[in-house]
């Protein structure tokens, strides 16, 4: 490949340790109590509410086992995924995103405002999936976002839709277990995704990278959304930042595992009882990498703002409202190009 792509090289201060830390203690929960439908009694439930509650505070990310998706379509995605970006450049651009239809093949992504060592490919949850045109908060106009199909390879669309219905199940269960840990009702958070959810699913490939040192497959970040449920093969390479020292920690693959993090919404709702942890991902200079997180996202018209039940004189409310659909059609545009700025995030609508 010869020089490296100016692009793609971090400031030196956000340049990848090629030696990292690996993870110690980054919590993995046994959702068996609440997907098998096996408790004798609420004690097991309270034990997982605490654990659930613990993992949050302390690190902002978690693992779940026993979580009730078929691991057989987890391999179909997986396998269709791998055969997806196998394909020319020419194929898959055939299925390129827009700026004004996000969903779709993508390659030139950028990470505050660097670009990302990666390919990708969006899919919505809800189709059409309704969002602002622009912005701009006095502008009431809409859009509607479709998906995709590409060709190749035979039945995509079939099995990643069969394999969302049965993460989004499990969407809606850890959303339960994280209302319960704050001591809201179990179905708090409902209301926001029932109607028009914004969520969607990518799969991601991270070619092998001969600059390791320089570059990284998404730069350091915090998820804008409410929650994010990530599949990774045993290549591995996501980074968390611990709270604890701000050390940057490798997760390592557990087989069949799920990586949970609390986003960017869920930190506003809990008024920063639970924080949104920045994080990253590492290439790897012999081996591509793929993976397939779930952005699970309220109705573009949800106003996000700390919870009434979390909030007293004691407690102020810690941020200003903002609408969801807003904040993300922002977000996106600074995907597209470099900008001048740093993207909107939420410590913007932090109150003083």
């Amino acid at each position: 490949m010869g020089e490296v792509d100016p692009a793609f090289i971090q400031e030196p201060e956000h340049r990848p340790k090629v030696s990292p830390t690996e993870a110690e203690g980054i919590p993995v929960i046994d959702l068996s109590p609440i997907i098998h439908n096996t408790v004798e009694d609420q004690s097991e439930i309270e034990g997982l509410v605490r654990e659930i509650r613990s993992a949050c505070k302390e690190w902002g990310f978690f693992q779940v086992i026993n979580h009730g998706v078929p691991l057989s379509l987890r391999q179909r995605i997986e396998e269709a995924s791998r055969k997806f970006f196998a394909q020319s450049l020419e194929d898959k651009k055939k299925v390129s995103r827009s700026e004004t239809n996000a969903a779709g093949y993508y390659d030139t992504e950028h990470t505050k405002n660097v670009r990302d060592w990666k390919e990708v490919f969006d899919f919505l949850v809800k189709e059409p999936t309704i969002l602002p045109l622009t912005s701009d908060e006095h502008d009431d106009q809409v859009i509607q976002w479709t998906n995709q199909s590409p060709q190749y390879p035979p039945n995509f669309r079939v099995i990643i839709q069969e394999y969302i219905k049965e993460v989004e199940k499990l969407a809606y269960k850890l959303l339960e277990l994280i209302a319960l840990s704050l001591g809201l009702e179990a179905k708090r958070f409902e209301e926001f995704f029932i109607k028009d959810q914004t969520s969607s699913i990518r799969l991601n490939h991270y070619p092998a990278c001969p600059y390791p040192h320089l570059a990284l497959g998404v730069g350091r970040h915090k998820d804008p959304g409410a929650l994010t449920i990530l599949a990774q093969d045993e290549v591995g390479g996501l980074e968390v930042k611990r709270k604890a020292d701000q050390e940057w920690i490798r997760v390592k693959p557990t087989p069949d595992a799920y990586i949970i993090n609390v986003a960017d919404i869920i930190q506003v709702w809990s008024n920063d009882a639970y924080e949104s942890v920045e994080h990253r991902v590492m290439v790897n200079s012999e081996k591509e990498r793929f993976s397939i997180p779930f952005f699970f996202n309220p109705a573009h018209d949800s106003e996000i703002k700390p919870l009434e039940e979390l909030i007293n004189e004691q407690n102020p409310a810690k941020y200003r409202p903002y609408k969801w659909g807003k904040f993300i059609v922002n977000r996106k545009s600074s995907n597209f190009k470099k900008q001048n700025v740093e993207n909107l995030q939420i410590y913007h609508y932090k109150l003083v």
